[in-house]
């Protein structure tokens, strides 16, 4: 990672939630309405989930979570 960007956090929660939820990668990102390499880069802390509302609540609805439950730097970008 370059010296300019910051480092992001590690998205093992968001694998253990995952596991638990007994999904893969790619049928969460199906889920969601992502791809399978961008669940792969939220886990390993590659990039920072910007998500809409509808895709929020599936990934909640998927993982068997609320809202709060998820890693702090899930975000919404509106409907």
């Amino acid at each position: 990672m370059p010296a300019n960007q910051p480092e992001l956090p590690p998205r093992s929660s968001l694998k253990r939630l995952r596991e638990k939820a007994e999904l893969s990668q790619e049928a969460l990102a199906r889920i969601v309405g992502v791809s399978g390499k961008t669940v792969s880069n939220w886990e390993r802390g590659m990039s920072i989930a910007s998500l809409t509302v509808p895709q929020m609540k599936a990934l909640c609805e998927a993982l068997g979570v609320t809202l709060d439950e998820l890693p702090d730097d899930f975000s919404s970008q509106g409907e």
